[in-house]
């Protein structure tokens, strides 16, 4: 289970901020907010309640606002889903657009929306990745890709070759499926008899893991008892969501010869990773490799329910008309906010923009992380994704409590940022809108480094 608690509701003082980027002008949380904080407590799951309790009333490009006069400087894209900034007015108006026209439902029934977005999703595929299937959540198209490849490995290898391989802290979602396919042992509790259909391999962060050669992942599979036959399918998120890590290059081209020399599908989960998150347009082109399906969402609409898998024809076409299909495939209103999307992401040159401003704050986390090497044990990211490993003094152990703190102390300040994640929850996440330019970059950065020398010195 997560390690996150639900969040205290008691307001505390905190120090007046007004800048040009953030504006701090109530105790945190705000009073007035707290009958909005006790409804929600009262009336969602316990699930719901583990963000800084910080009430949004609108955002824009790079900032979040509550009706209380507050607006913070947003490090948190609501969880890498806003890439081209919060409500672009070019999204808004194709949604606006979409409305006004008249079609916002129409299921599997054909649609010339729904016919453009999928012809766009191929040109910027990988070439031979051309047919797109349309879904709402990252889960569902991770579910989808787990369905395609044990139907391509049992119709190529017969009934035994139906085995997932993923690897060991991988989030995936969510949903039953997606946490099986997962490597997070506490999302995973109730599941039982789990045989060797879907196992694990280590990741090879460097830093918890730290064999990072590929032999590593053939040890893993023969300890396991999984042999090259049994296996339809390998599937890694690009970087591991939660702790920011990528794997050596070297050990993906491996595993890409490997799954080439094996008939395995290779599978990149780039839920969190695509549309320019990384520096690069899909985030495995940091790996010189290209999968047979891809699983995206998040950054593919900045704002909208959408996901896809996309993938070569003669695995997307496994199965026959109506066997695969969602109620609310390419729903007209987010596949126009994706086209929208796609055009700004192009238009603003926001993968260049995400290289450059990376090449500020990488080095520059690293730096911060430099100073305080007791307490962040690694900083791992590209582009503007990143993560602070927190840990204990003395070790690797991770030290959620502190990551907690450090989020909190980040919020008050007019930095938003979402609880803590990854190991044990202890990795501090960082991932601005991709719009985000230099000097409020630097600002969030000041701000961070502020904060961890109030909270660790």
């Amino acid at each position: 289970m997560s390690t996150q608690k639900p969040q205290d509701l008691t307001p505390r003082k905190v120090q007046a901020v007004q800048t040009k980027y953030r504006r701090i002008a109530t105790d945190i949380p705000v009073p007035e907010s707290i009958p909005i904080l006790e409804k929600l407590r009262r009336y969602e799951p316990l699930s719901m309640g583990g963000q800084p309790p910080v009430v949004w009333d609108r955002a824009e490009g790079i900032q979040v606002y509550d009706r209380w006069g507050n607006m913070w400087l947003d490090w948190s894209s609501g969880v890498l889903v806003t890439n081209a900034g919060h409500c672009h007015p070019k999204i808004r108006q194709a949604m606006l657009d979409q409305l006004n026209h008249g079609l916002i439902h129409n299921y599997c029934f054909p649609s010339e929306v729904r016919a453009n977005l999928v012809e766009e999703l191929g040109k910027v595929a990988p070439e031979g990745l051309t047919k797109t299937f349309l879904l709402t959540t990252g889960s569902e198209a991770i579910e989808c890709a787990i369905k395609l490849a044990r139907t391509h490995g049992r119709q190529i290898g017969g009934d035994k070759k139906i085995g997932i391989v993923t690897f060991e802290n991988a989030f995936h979602g969510r949903t039953l499926g997606s946490q099986m396919a997962g490597g997070i042992p506490a999302l995973k509790q109730w599941i039982v008899n789990v045989d060797k259909d879907m196992v694990q391999a280590p990741f090879p962060d460097g830093f918890r893991c730290p064999d990072t050669s590929f032999e590593g992942f053939l040890k893993s599979l023969d300890r396991q008892g999984v042999t090259p036959d049994m296996v339809a399918g390998v599937m890694t998120e690009t970087y591991q969501g939660g702790n920011a890590s990528f794997a050596p290059p070297e050990y993906i081209q491996k595993l890409r010869a490997w799954c080439d020399e094996h008939r395995v599908l290779l599978i990149f989960d780039e839920v969190q990773a695509g549309f320019g998150r990384t520096g690069t347009y899909w985030g495995f082109e940091h790996y010189g490799v290209a999968p047979e399906l891809i699983c995206c969402g998040k950054g593919i609409t900045s704002g909208m329910p959408l996901s896809a898998v996309i993938g070569r024809p003669e695995i997307m076409d496994l199965y026959p008309p109506g066997s695969m299909t969602s109620t609310h495939t390419g729903n007209p209103v987010c596949v126009a906010a994706a086209m929208a999307s796609l055009k700004v992401i192009e238009e603003e040159n926001l993968v260049e923009n995400t290289r450059r401003m990376g090449e500020i704050l990488q080095p520059e986390l690293r730096r911060i992380g430099g100073r305080f090497p007791d307490h962040i044990g690694a900083v791992h990211g590209k582009g503007l994704v990143a993560s602070l490993h927190i840990v204990h003094p003395g070790g690797i152990e991770p030290n959620a409590e502190l990551a907690s703190k450090i989020v909190r102390r980040c919020v008050e300040k007019g930095l938003l940022m979402f609880a803590p994640v990854g190991y044990a929850g202890a990795s501090v996440k960082i991932s601005p809108p991709l719009v985000i330019e230099k000097e409020p970059l630097r600002e969030s950065i000041s701000v961070l480094e502020e904060v961890l020398e109030e909270v660790l010195q």
